[in-house]
């Protein structure tokens, strides 16, 4: 790789708008990997400017650390992800979204129907004990342990 191709850890953080000890943070989770110089100064390739934006994005689309990290191990290091890559990436993550979706509007619909039920019993409320999970564990603060 030609130095030209690499950028200092500043250059990194001017272009993603990143701090420099986020970089360091994502860098130590192995989302980026430095090269280091004769001086032991970091240096990134061009493609990580990519990669750290795909985190950035990521994070607001409510993806965990864990999930990122997942999604970015399957990218190639030192290269810019194409087109397929980032295809094969977007369909595990459009399954995740599309599972929160599904999953809030069942929350929706049950809240639907209990706005003015007058239960008022957090016992049979179907959104705050759904299908009465808790009272199979026993007695006791089972939510808090």
């Amino acid at each position: 790789m030609k130095s030209s191709d690499l950028l200092t850890i500043g250059e990194l953080a001017r272009r993603t708008g990143l701090s420099v000890s986020a970089i360091r943070y994502y860098e130590e989770r192995g989302l980026v990997e430095a090269w280091r110089t004769s001086g032991n100064q970091r240096r990134f390739p061009r493609a990580d400017i990519r990669r750290l934006s795909f985190v950035l994005i990521a994070q607001k689309l409510g993806l965990t650390l864990e999930e990122i990290e997942q999604a970015l191990g399957s990218l190639p290091q030192g290269r810019t992800p194409n087109a397929s890559d980032w295809s094969r990436i977007s369909t595990t993550i459009r399954q995740r979204i599309d599972a929160q979706i599904a999953a809030l509007e069942k929350v929706r619909e049950d809240l639907d129907g209990c706005i003015g039920c007058g239960c008022l019993s957090l016992k049979k409320c179907a959104l705050y004990n759904a299908g009465d999970k808790w009272g199979e564990g026993g007695a006791g603060p089972r939510v808090l342990r």
